[in-house]
Parts: C-alpha cells; sequence; structure tokens
C-alpha cells in the first residue's frame, strides 16, 4: 500500500473515466458517499444495462462550460444532505486521480448550483489513502493522469 497523502479542506483532482480534466473538490470527511454536480440527467439503456448521460459545469462560477459525460448507474440511493433533506439519486463509478494516484470510487449525482464545490469527495472514496489537514487547502500539485 502506497503511504498516505496529506491533502488539505479543497484539492484539484480529475475524473478521466467520466472526461472531466479537472475539478475542484472539497474533502468533506463529514459526507460518506462522494457526490457531482449534475444539472441535468438522462438515463437511457445500453445492452440491456442502466446508463446515465448527465451535463455538468465543472468550474465553480462557471456555467458557460459544460462537459456532457456518461456512466453506467451501479446504484440506486437515497442520500440525506447537511439539511436534513432526503434525495434518490444515480449512483455511477469513475476513476479518481489525484496527486498521480487513481483509485475506482462511487460517486452519487445531484444539483450543486447552489454549492461553491461541484464536487464533494467523500470518506468512502479516501480508501485509507488521505489524511485531511483541515487547516489547508490545494496541497497536492495538480497532475493529468495518465
Amino acid at each position: 500500500m502506497k503511504e498516505k497523502m496529506i491533502v488539505g479542506w479543497r484539492e484539484t483532482l480529475s475524473l478521466p473515466a467520466l472526461g472531466i480534466d479537472k475539478i475542484n473538490a472539497k474533502i468533506d470527511t463529514g459526507a460518506r458517499t462522494s457526490c457531482l454536480h449534475a444539472f441535468k440527467i438522462e438515463s437511457f439503456r445500453n445492452q440491456d444495462e442502466l446508463w446515465v448521460r448527465f451535463w455538468m459545469h465543472p468550474i465553480q462560477h462557471n456555467d458557460a462550460d459544460v462537459v456532457v459525460c456518461e456512466a453506467k448507474v451501479v446504484d440506486e440511493r437515497t442520500v440525506r444532505d447537511s439539511g436534513g433533506h432526503e434525495e434518490t439519486r444515480y449512483v455511477v463509478q469513475s476513476e479518481i486521480c489525484l496527486g498521480g494516484q487513481t483509485w475506482p470510487a462511487e460517486i452519487t449525482l445531484t444539483n450543486r448550483e447552489n454549492m461553491a464545490f461541484r464536487m464533494l469527495l467523500g470518506r468512502t472514496a479516501m480508501h485509507h489513502r488521505i489524511i485531511v489537514d483541515p487547516t489547508a487547502s490545494f496541497l497536492i500539485p495538480f497532475e493529468e493522469c495518465k
């Protein structure tokens, strides 16, 4: 196992399987599951499997840049947000690339239009790889995934 990375409370990462080259994420130890902004979601069948196509704005405070992603649905879950509101969300899987390391993670899709971060990296996606320094930001230099 690789040595644990010390990350700040926000970091820049990528989700190459979804075509998201760069996104700032809040590293959220209070969230069990990671989530990603999607302002439009369409489900469809691909060889008898449920998939989603979703549109998202990867850059904070920028609604002009749009990325359209497609992924196989691995689950549908009821998620309770920090305000106690429950919502059923699609769950997809993607590789997370941070600091030159990649690993798989489950990510729920929800509209985060009014939130400061377009992505939250939750506890289960940290996979015992990460230690969070809550006083620091952007400790890991951004590297393109190979």
